[in-house]
């Protein structure tokens, strides 16, 4: 195997930095755009590479994450890249195993039900043991991209992926895992605690690995009413931003800008505001213009065409990103998706979409 160094140095020089820049609040000539799940299902090329093997043994595989990271990029002049992996490495690192059911998605072959399972949980966890794979495919993807732009490392957040781990999968209502913050308080804020300090971890190592942004996805922020999140998501969210922070400054690693998605979380858009991101990323369900009066001005602003959008014809979706940027405006803002891309999206569309920002949003900074 391939010993990483702490910092890989002699990346090749960044080409075109307009997402960094937007992401640190900087002026840009045009809105950068990527998309969530940009590498995936609704590209042949990925479904042609993924063919033959087992998710996570791809997931495993830093060739293979590198050649899926690089497709999408191929085909659009998107300005980030994304690691292809998954939020559900951490589980895997503390020792659960998943397996991934066609037609289903991940399942859990044992969930935690009672509070003792969480005994069989790693209590310390090694991450370059664990996830050095991640690290290793973050490194060779940053050097095969040449600069073309930057790579965004990720983790999912602790409810999260506390969620996927008592739930043994997807859920509608999310009702065993959110049970466990009703009847056992302080064993889900034990979990949640654990998962922090691993996602902290993983997320340096990010950084030292070659990672030129991080994206911490709460993607189940949806299920939880105000008071539960507050008292059981946003605390692990705003120490991972600090901690990360704290870490890469004290290992001389450079202080990326990090990136909050809280999935349907309108009723805490001032908090993740204040949680020491610098990019809150927005769903499809908010409006610009009141995501904006929340959140601030010194954010920078993620989001949030909505994914099915790209299902209408070319020309519509010009219109729908004219007015998205228009509501957004065009700096201190980064053009995406409202959540990530489903596997029946046209490329072409893909296409329209993100050539359609560059367009209007050049447009718009010129008049």
């Amino acid at each position: 195997t391939c010993s990483l160094p702490r910092s890989p140095k002699g990346f090749p020089k960044l080409k075109n930095d307009t997402f960094l820049r937007a992401a640190r609040g900087e002026e840009t000539e045009h809105t950068p755009v990527w998309c969530m799940r940009q590498a995936g299902r609704y590209l042949p090329e990925f479904r042609e590479t993924r063919a033959s093997q087992d998710f996570f043994a791809t997931c495993r595989n830093p060739k293979l994450c590198c050649e899926l990271t690089l497709q999408p990029l191929r085909r659009f002049p998107l300005d980030a890249a994304i690691i292809f992996s998954d939020i559900l490495v951490v589980p895997q690192a503390l020792g659960m195993e998943i397996v991934m059911v066609t037609g289903k998605g991940p399942m859990f072959t044992e969930p935690l039900k009672e509070v003792e399972d969480l005994l069989k949980l790693r209590q310390k966890v090694d991450v370059t043991a664990e996830l050095g794979y991640v690290f290793q495919a973050i490194t060779l993807t940053r050097r095969s991209l040449e600069g073309k732009v930057p790579l965004i490392g990720f983790s999912g957040a602790p409810w999260t992926l506390m969620s996927y781990m008592i739930e043994g999968g997807g859920s509608t209502t999310m009702a065993k895992a959110k049970s466990w913050l009703y009847r056992h308080p302080e064993a889900s804020h034990r979990l949640l605690r654990l998962l922090a300090d691993v996602i902290i971890d993983y997320l340096v190592g990010q950084v030292a690995a070659g990672a030129q942004a991080l994206q911490l996805f709460e993607s189940h922020a949806g299920h939880l009413g105000p008071e539960l999140f507050q008292d059981f998501a946003l605390p692990y969210i705003r120490d991972i931003a600090h901690a990360v922070k704290r870490k890469l400054k004290e290992e001389a690693l450079p202080l990326v800008p990090m990136i909050i998605f809280a999935k349907d979380a309108h009723y805490a858009l001032r908090d993740l505001g204040h949680a020491g991101y610098e990019v809150v990323g927005l769903d499809w369900t908010i409006r610009p213009k009141e995501a904006r009066a929340q959140i601030g001005k010194d954010v920078t602003l993620q989001g949030n065409l909505d994914p099915c959008a790209l299902y209408a014809p070319k020309e519509k979706i010009g219109e729908l990103v004219k007015k998205m940027l228009e509501e957004f405006g065009t700096q201190r803002y980064i053009a995406n998706l409202g959540h990530g891309l489903y596997p029946d999206m046209n490329p072409e569309h893909v296409g329209a979409f993100v050539e359609a920002v560059h367009a209007h949003s050049r447009h718009i900074n010129k008049h």
